[in-house]
């Protein structure tokens, strides 16, 4: 709840209905502050002179009186809810709201251990500060009453301030503002005055010569004197306290989280000097207090100086290039640097246990705990090389490449169907490194030749019938010639006509293309 309403504060909100009914715990036990519906923004004053916001029991007496409010009022509305969850009463009850708030105004509580047995004495002290009748005797932050708890727990007990603050409110002081209650005159009745003597009748008397009046002026000189006597001796006890009270410690004002005026403004109104240094915090936004050097609630003589750290945000820094570094040399680079590292191991050429990659890389700049992900070589790949042998040279050759393996084809004499592999190397079941090399040997088909018919001086239809019905494949290629007649007959062939060639083989043959003019006979 204290954290909460510091994070409202911080923000310039004053809640102003701080009280069980607005602080609920979630179905993950998170507890929350709710309705801030006549919460108001920094320091404010009641809609109505005398009027009461918020419920009686746990208002604070600058809004019973209707005085301007600040967090120090939400600080008073927490000590009553912590009153209650000490004892399971409030401290203050009554028939009217009006009787209740008039309490909060001029009634001392009642210490919580005084009702429970087993309510520690640091708790009484944290509640009856919380509870002082002048907010500048409570804590002066959420912040500052949620340090003297954590204290507590512990085991360290409560703040000096604390204790002073709390022993005051026991003895009845630190209630300003209490209203004067004047109490009524009774009537009173003059006596009766005896009617004057009567001089009887004929009867003149001798009444003596006239008095003189007494002079009023000593008495004048004498009031004036006391007057002079009181305001010398009213000006050196002013005099006195202002040397006492320039002498006497303060206590530090807690700051952790404010922004940087505001927590200044806070301690110099202490009449203590403030020194800011600049710092990096994954906590802190930057711009607020990070740190002080003397804590909160502790108390020190006046002029002395308040060492603030101020969050200048996130710290960056630069990522090392750790590319080609064994991996636990990298690691510790990164470490080094205030980064996360993630390692994935891949397969590589490079030696096992080196770093062949990283993300982000090299020299940039991030903030502290970023992520870099590093790739550490495992070395290459074993792969075990497929059986390929009897298969033709393009369904091996696609069988190696889906391995992760190259294919070359060397071509062998074999009486083996042409374009079938008839031996790899290495052999099948060899284990090897992705991307090596596999050789395949070729056939040629079979080592039979067949006499290749002559078919100069042919036609080439006729030519390509020939050659085909004794088993050859052929290819046809132009040849220039002068003579008109060999226009479309075959001039040459290779290999040429009587000579053997394996089955099979292709035959090339040349056929005429006359590209002169002919000249007309008469």
């Amino acid at each position: 709840m204290l954290a909460a309403l510091g994070f409202a504060h911080r923000h310039g909100i004053v809640h102003r209905d701080i009280k069980p009914h607005n602080v609920v715990v979630d179905a993950d036990g998170r507890l929350k502050v709710t309705d801030f519906g006549i919460a108001r923004s920094g320091a404010s004053q009641m809609t109505e002179v005398g009027s009461i916001i918020g419920t009686a029991q746990y208002l604070s007496p600058e809004q019973a009186r209707g005085s301007p409010v600040d967090q120090r009022s939400d600080v008073y509305s927490v000590g009553i809810v912590l009153y209650e969850m000490l004892t399971g009463t409030v401290p203050f009850t009554g028939d009217t709201p009006l009787e209740i708030a008039m309490k909060h105004l001029s009634e001392v509580p009642v210490p919580p251990s005084e009702l429970r047995d087993d309510v520690p004495a640091d708790l009484d002290l944290v509640v009856l500060r919380a509870l002082a009748k002048d907010p500048e005797d409570r804590y002066q932050t959420a912040e500052e009453m949620n340090a003297d708890l954590a204290r507590i727990q512990r085991g360290l007990g409560v703040s000096s301030e604390t204790t002073d603050a709390a022993t005051a409110v026991l003895a009845g002081a630190g209630i300003s503002g209490a209203p004067t209650i004047i109490a009524p005159r009774p009537t009173q009745v003059a006596p009766s005055q005896p009617p004057p003597p009567t001089t009887p009748a004929g009867y003149y008397g001798y009444e003596g010569p006239p008095r003189r009046s007494r002079s009023i002026w000593p008495w004048v000189l004498v009031l004036l004197l006391l007057i002079g006597a009181g305001f010398a001796a009213w000006f050196a006890y002013g005099k006195i306290r202002d040397e006492l009270n320039a002498n006497k410690p303060v206590a530090v004002p807690y700051v952790v989280g404010l922004k940087k005026a505001q927590a200044v403004k806070k301690i110099t109104d202490k009449d203590l000097k403030v020194k800011t240094v600049p710092g990096f915090s994954e906590v802190y936004p930057a711009g607020t207090v990070m740190s002080q050097s003397i804590d909160g609630g502790e108390k020190t003589d006046k002029g002395n100086t308040v060492r603030l750290t101020v969050s200048n945000g996130r710290p960056k820094t630069t990522i090392p290039d750790v590319v080609g570094k064994a991996q636990s040399d990298a690691v510790a680079a990164l470490t080094a640097a205030h980064l996360k590292v993630s390692v994935f191991h891949v397969y590589s050429s490079a030696s096992p246990d080196t770093v062949t990659g990283q993300n982000p890389p090299g020299d940039s700049r991030v903030f502290w705990n970023t992520k870099v992900r590093i790739n550490v070589s495992q070395g290459v790949k074993q792969i075990e090389i497929p059986n390929v042998v009897g298969q033709p040279y393009a369904s091996a050759r696609s069988a190696l490449l889906g391995a992760g393996l190259n294919a070359t084809e060397t071509l062998v004499d074999s009486n083996q169907p042409a374009d079938t592999v008839v031996s790899q190397s290495p052999g099948a079941g060899t284990r090897v490194g992705s991307g090596t090399t596999v050789t395949l040997s070729v056939s040629r088909g079979s080592t039979a030749t067949t006499p290749v018919p002559d078919v100069t001086n042919q036609d080439e239809p006729t030519a390509k019938a020939i050659l085909t019905g004794s088993g050859f494949k052929v290819k046809t290629m132009k040849q220039p010639v002068t003579d008109p007649g060999e226009q479309g007959i075959v001039v040459s062939q290779q290999p040429g006509g009587g000579t053997s060639a394996p089955a099979g083989s292709t035959v090339t043959i040349f056929v005429g293309d006359y590209t002169g003019t002919t000249t007309a006979v008469p």
